[in-house]
């Protein structure tokens, strides 16, 4: 590591408001929302392990996305909140490789389990007498490993090398938690093209599980409206339209924060849109998957009703 990165002792991040009013309102915003996702996950997470009836392969991944759904969320917002409470911008050095190899770690298993999500979708729906077979609890663990294992060795990649780059612009970034793009713009002018290598191979492993999701859906539609009853056909939709909405949020909003034309880039928009991105999707994945499952509703007001 250069001279320049090495001595870098923490960075500064972007924030939300430079009034005193402000960022109290922000902290104060945050914490809503935070609380907000906390809950939603959390209670997704405890129904799901104590009620024996949704210890299906659809519910135990369902369980693993809001695990990540949480983990995410914790990784930016905490930190933002306490800067914005003490009234300061400071991230220490390590810190900073800790947010991001968990948020790039979270955020690639998150995209891994919605891929096989979607499989689960398709052999329930165009596979229905193989489901047990195919999806049993011993594959489904191994594919829920996979995913875990493969975000980890994409976020161990993606953060020793950005942080194996010389820093030659300073430590202040461009944004209110550390994310690959806002550190790679403090590298030295060619030094970034060895992470952009890595960046490319990422690219084409999440362009594959897309291609994967929509082509398991593409199928998926072609067995349902084979199927003669529009009752039968609107059960299977309703089993699949949550991950749907899911899976657009996740990708509209990554897409958009990391490829929108630079003419229109500007430091209030970029923070809008990693904020969008980041913050959003865990906290209203919950919601998604509990609006339109009855099963799930009924085993949160039987867990309710328990407690109380």
């Amino acid at each position: 590591m250069s001279n320049s990165s090495s001595s870098i002792s923490q960075f500064l991040l972007l924030p939300f408001a430079d009034t005193r009013e402000l960022q109290l309102l922000h902290f104060c915003l945050f914490l809503g929302i935070y609380l907000a996702a906390l809950l939603g996950n959390g209670l997704i997470i405890i129904t799901i392990a104590c009620d024996h009836c949704l210890h299906t392969p659809m519910y135990f991944f369902l369980l693993s996305l809001s695990l990540t759904d949480l983990g995410c969320i914790s990784t930016t917002l905490p930190k933002s909140m306490a800067n914005s409470l003490w009234d300061t911008r400071a991230i220490s050095y390590t810190g900073c490789v800790a947010q991001l190899f968990f948020f790039f770690f979270l955020l690639s298993t998150e995209f891994c389990l919605l891929t096989v999500m979607a499989y689960d979708r398709y052999v329930a729906i165009c596979h229905p007498l193989h489901y047990g077979t195919l999806l049993g609890s011993r594959a489904c663990v191994h594919m829920a490993a996979a995913a875990w294992a493969s975000g980890f060795l994409n976020a161990v990649l993606h953060t020793a090398n950005t942080f194996s780059l010389p820093l030659c612009h300073g430590n202040a970034v461009d944004q209110f938690f550390c994310e690959i793009p806002q550190i790679l713009k403090l590298s030295c002018s060619d030094a970034y093209l060895r992470e952009i290598s890595v960046i490319v191979l990422s690219i084409c492993l999440g362009f594959g599980c897309f291609v994967f999701i929509v082509v398991s859906y593409v199928q998926i539609f072609r067995a349902v409206l084979m199927i003669p009853s529009q009752q039968g056909r609107h059960k299977a939709f309703s089993t699949c339209l949550p991950h749907m909405a899911v899976v657009s949020l996740f990708v509209s909003t990554g897409v958009f924060a990391h490829l929108k034309p630079p003419s229109i880039s500007s430091l209030f928009l970029d923070l809008v849109v990693s904020f969008l991105y980041s913050v959003v999707p865990p906290t209203v994945n919950p919601l998604i998957y509990s609006m339109r499952n009855q099963e799930l509703k009924d085993a949160m007001w039987k867990l309710r009703t328990g407690f109380f």
